[in-house]
């Protein structure tokens, strides 16, 4: 029986204990501060906002290439031959990443690509619902798990509450009218992923304590989440006693598996410190 290999992008920020525990091959994008080229995963994200700090600006994204891509499969198919690749990318519709995936996977024979249309969480989510799925079921036929993981990701849901609105305005995904606003009334925007784009859905006020429970309930009573895993996200900063009770409420609402994750240096050039998420897929 040929093995099934899963890969993806850097922009799952999967904790390193899964990636290696499940084999998921990952393809790392790029974040480019101060002129220089960095592998996303080589660059800290205490080097990312220590960079805001002393200039007020952030560092870019870039896309994973295409020679990337070939590089990675190539090596796949050197390290496991005979293999099929499922590759699960981030959404096409923030980022080109996906179509070098696209061209790449051209060139070799039995690579198949789906669109997660999701970024962090939302990607881990379906690609650890896939590792387990390919777990438990090892001889699973590709076309099967396939049609599996495509159901996935529609039922995948993701929001997150930026630590800062200064990382946003930066990046100049806010107005200056929507910063100072945000600022002066201690806004913080809940954003979530719709269709593959990133879309503010609503606002909470007050401290991040207060804010970041209010979230966790209105999430998990809006969706229906499947009790299995829920993925919450944090970028540093985030204080331990809010993510304990965010644990504690998740508990609360019976989840078997609650597991942290720390967004890597590119969701954090966006969300800032002390920014907090969920992620997670409806039954």
């Amino acid at each position: 029986m040929r093995k099934i290999i899963l890969s993806t992008d850097s922009g799952a920020d999967l904790p390193k204990e899964l990636v290696e525990k499940y084999q998921i091959q990952v393809a790392p994008m790029h974040i480019i501060m101060d002129g220089k080229d960095y592998l996303d995963g080589e660059l800290s994200v205490e080097e990312v906002f220590d960079y805001y700090n002393r200039t007020k600006k952030i560092p870019s994204t870039a896309a994973t290439n295409v020679q990337e891509y070939h590089d990675l499969f190539s090596k796949i198919r050197s390290d496991f031959p005979d293999s099929m690749i499922i590759h699960i990318g981030c959404t096409s519709k923030s980022s080109v990443t996906f179509q070098s995936a696209v061209i790449a996977a051209e060139e070799f024979d039995d690579i198949y690509l789906i669109d997660s249309l999701n970024i962090t969480g939302g990607l881990a989510a379906i690609v650890m619902y896939a590792a387990v799925l390919l777990e438990n079921e090892p001889s699973i036929d590709h076309i099967h798990l396939i049609k599996e993981i495509e159901s996935f990701v529609p039922k995948t849901r993701l929001a997150i509450i930026p630590g800062s609105l200064d990382f946003l305005k930066a990046g100049g995904r806010v107005s200056n009218l929507v910063y100072l606003g945000g600022a002066l009334l201690k806004i913080k925007p809940c954003i979530e992923l719709k269709e593959g784009k990133l879309v503010s859905t609503r606002n909470y006020r007050g401290k991040m304590s207060i804010v970041a429970e209010k979230f966790m309930r209105d999430f998990l009573n809006e969706y229906n989440i499947d009790k299995k895993l829920l993925f919450l996200i944090y970028s540093i900063g985030l204080d331990e006693s809010i993510k304990n009770r965010m644990v504690e409420i998740a508990r609360g609402k019976g989840f078997e598996n609650v597991k942290w994750m720390q967004a890597g240096a590119g969701i954090s050039t966006h969300a800032g410190p002390g920014g907090v998420g969920i992620a997670g897929l409806e039954c």
